[in-house]
């Protein structure tokens, strides 16, 4: 080294860089940046954010039955660690403090538009603010990226005034936030809308685009609100939403199997049909060859009815604790109308986890394992294009458009 050269490390995910002189000699480790998985559930997050090369190390849940199958897949090692507790019952200590990621996948039951709307203040969907709490206390050991995944029915709630907490919590903390939307029905035959709340430490330039698809218009006053710290990433354009798929998607089941409802089950249900959706039901039914919809029990004027889906898409999987939150498989064509319950390994892969391991799991279990997370590959989307190049320091603003620029057909 030269007189008076200075030597100086830099970190960055997964890369260590010593800058000597002229010389910058990189030298990348083989660990990849790890994420804490708070309200982890089954594991699906860990799924999509392992897929864009984070480690997740730890994870939190308070519901025996999810530990259960999430160990049942993923196994146990060093590596890892499972604190089975309500999160108000996790102390700081027990939380690593090298990870550059905590992602939280928060209760959404005070949130949704079918349930009571409590908010924040519920007794749920207010745990949120325990792993506010817990962000709090990790102090310069908290992670450089944080992110809240949440039903869209998050930037309504109250008038708006929960997602406004929460933007102006992550702030008090030190982060800049950005709030995108994301539907599953980009990556699967699945209707899924999900809001993802995004803390950057280090945000990249605010790019405000318009039309954007991932910021659609009833997201937009959060960037208006000058009280807010916000940012927008400049970010790729999903895939265009599916029109089908559903039938591929369903177990091949004979039609003797005993999991189709029997006769008097099965015209109770087509007699609960509207008389529009009984004609359409009827079409179907006397159409050739074998076509799959699924169907949800409502309640309308107090009389419990089927709806079904006019589409090859699977609506909303729930929290199945309950009969009236169950998702039901209607299989239609050659003059035959079949009903039954969806099964476990349909829900697995209506979230893109259709390799998961179900052995030992109880029916509802895994019902209402998979109808509680957030499918893989929008985790794994989010995770590949926003979080690890935010994390890199390679988000970069859009190209910018002269408005006075003229095009030209020739």
């Amino acid at each position: 080294m030269q007189p008076g050269a200075a030597s100086r490390n830099l970190w960055v995910p997964g890369v260590t860089v010593t800058r000597v002189g002229d010389v910058t000699p990189i030298r990348r480790a083989s660990a990849k940046p790890k994420a804490m998985e708070f309200f982890a559930g089954i594991g699906l997050a860990r799924m999509g954010l392992e897929r864009a090369g984070f480690q997740v190390t730890w994870a939190n849940d308070y519901e025996p039955d999810k530990k259960a199958m999430y160990t049942a897949h993923f196994g146990e090692s060093d590596g890892h660690t499972f604190a089975l507790s309500d999160i108000g019952k996790v102390d700081v200590s027990e939380l690593p403090t090298d990870a550059a990621l905590a992602w939280a996948s928060s209760p959404c039951t005070d949130l949704s538009l079918a349930g009571a709307r409590a908010g924040f203040a519920g007794a749920e969907s207010g745990v949120f603010w325990e792993f506010v709490k817990l962000l709090d206390q990790l102090g310069d050991n908290r992670p450089p990226v944080i992110v809240l995944e949440n039903v869209t029915g998050l930037a309504t709630s109250h008038g708006g005034d929960d997602l406004t907490a929460a933007i102006k919590a992550f702030n008090e903390l030190g982060y800049s936030v950005d709030v995108v939307a994301l539907d599953t029905r980009r990556f699967l035959p699945q209707s899924r809308p999900r809001m993802f709340v995004i803390g950057a430490k280090n945000p990249p330039v605010d790019t405000a685009e318009p039309h954007c698809e991932l910021r659609p218009d009833y997201l937009q006053w959060v960037f208006g609100d000058p009280s807010l710290r916000t940012h927008r990433a400049h970010l790729p354009a999903p895939p265009a939403p599916r029109i089908k798929g559903l039938s591929a998607l369903i177990e091949d089941m004979l039609v003797a199997d005993e999991r189709w409802w029997d006769a008097e089950r099965t015209a109770a249900f087509e007699a609960s049909l509207s008389p529009m959706q009984r004609a359409r039901v009827a079409e179907l039914k006397r159409g050739k060859g074998v076509k799959h919809r699924t169907a949800y029990r409502r309640t309308r004027a107090g009389v419990a009815v089927w709806e079904v889906r006019p589409d090859d898409i699977s609506g909303c999987l729930r929290t199945a604790r309950g009969g009236s939150s169950k998702q039901a498989v209607v299989r239609l064509g050659n003059k035959r109308l079949q009903v039954r319950w969806m099964t476990p390994l349909e829900y697995a892969r209506l979230m893109g986890a259709g390799n998961y391991n179900l052995d030992g799991a109880r029916n509802n279990q895994a019902l209402f394992g998979f109808g509680d997370a957030v499918a893989v590959p929008v985790v794994g989307w989010l995770a590949k294009h926003y979080l690890m190049p935010l994390l890199r320091g390679e988000l970069v603003a859009a190209p910018s458009v002269d408005p006075q620029a003229s095009v030209h057909v020739q």
